[in-house]
């Protein structure tokens, strides 16, 4: 199956595949009617750029202008995984690929099943998260197939992934480097290995008008069908104002969903739907669970959702980035 999907690739086509964060979306990284393909399958703004990915370190060279040597310490440490570096393009690579910048963003991916599919596809495979453009991304084979059936010509089932979340995307490009898109390799896991990193100010605040150098940057993602809001404050308040609101919206005929924690979901009254992330204090599950309990909601028509906010610092970071693009950036403070 990974031969024959390898071949589909080579030959232009399109496949979705598993990783360790989300599922992916893959075309030949190389060709331009590849990457064009993509973009219309997703309906994905053409300006947003595409990760490529590699399956062993070397291949990086065909594909980058330099390798330079915060490259080489980065992806001795974090490589196969999490990490997509960005860095000066080489001619190999198309402009529809970057999405018209002189810029490529790199990654080698652990997952030794997408390891093996970019290996027969000859190495390069461009690939976005397998979902519709601004939905939540797919960790599960059912919500790929939901977006994609009838769009690309395979789809390889890996079951659940592991993260649940996309790659850290940080820019070598600038000194120091910058965070675009925090994820599992926190900042302060960088900093370990190398002195400085900054975090672009767009991963927690609203976009900006600037062309985006990251997937995530600019456009509304990760977003569910209905209409979602981030309640921050003590937890006592949370849940009250929550509880409060669900009242209301019940009396105006809305479905209503919950997002929380195991520690404060006996708490909520009166919704149609709550679904705990896990334990507070487990931020790996919150980020593995997050995705797919919104596409959940999806599935059951809620209208109106509700999240508790969560620890914006080190992984917590991440999935309140994806939690604040996914509400359109709609924070209550009570």
């Amino acid at each position: 199956m990974l031969r024959e999907a390898g071949e589909i690739l080579k030959n232009g086509g399109l496949v979705a595949f598993p990783t360790e964060t989300v599922y992916g979306l893959g075309g030949d990284a190389l060709n331009p009617t590849s990457s064009k393909k993509i973009y219309a399958a997703k309906g994905r703004p053409s300006d947003n750029p595409l990760i490529v990915h590699i399956y062993r370190f070397e291949d990086i060279y065909k594909i980058v202008k330099e390798v330079p040597d915060i490259c080489k310490k980065l992806a001795d440490q974090f490589w196969p995984g999490p990490l997509t570096m960005i860095l000066e393009k080489s001619d190999a690579v198309p402009f529809e690929t970057t999405g018209g910048l002189g810029t490529v963003a790199v990654r080698f991916p652990s997952h030794k099943t997408a390891q093996k599919l970019i290996e027969y596809a000859g190495g390069y495979v461009a690939a976005p998260s397998a979902n519709v453009s601004g939905r939540p991304s797919p960790t599960v084979f059912k919500y790929v197939d939901e977006d994609m059936n009838g769009k690309i010509e395979a789809i390889i089932d890996g079951g659940e992934v592991g993260i649940g979340l996309e790659s850290t995307i940080i820019d070598l490009t600038v000194d120091p480097p910058q965070i675009l898109r925090p994820g599992f390799i926190t900042k302060e896991k960088f900093e370990e290995i190398i002195s400085k990193v900054d975090v672009d100010i767009t991963t927690m605040k609203g976009d900006t008008g600037k062309a985006p150098k990251a997937p995530g940057m600019k456009y509304r993602h990760y977003a569910p069908k209905g209409d979602l809001t981030i309640v921050s404050g003590k937890p006592e308040s949370v849940v009250s104002y929550i509880n409060e609101q669900v009242a209301k919206d019940k009396a105006a005929g809305e479905k209503v969903g919950i997002i929380c924690t195991d520690e404060l979901k006996a708490g909520y009254l009166g919704a149609d739907c709550v679904k705990s992330a896990g334990s507070r204090t487990d931020e790996e599950a919150i980020a593995r669970h997050l995705y797919t309990m919104l596409r959940q909601f999806d599935d059951e028509n809620v209208t109106k959702m509700y999240s508790e906010s969560f620890d914006s610092s080190g992984f917590g970071q991440a999935i309140m980035n994806r939690l604040l693009k996914a509400a359109g950036h709609k924070v209550i403070n009570v």
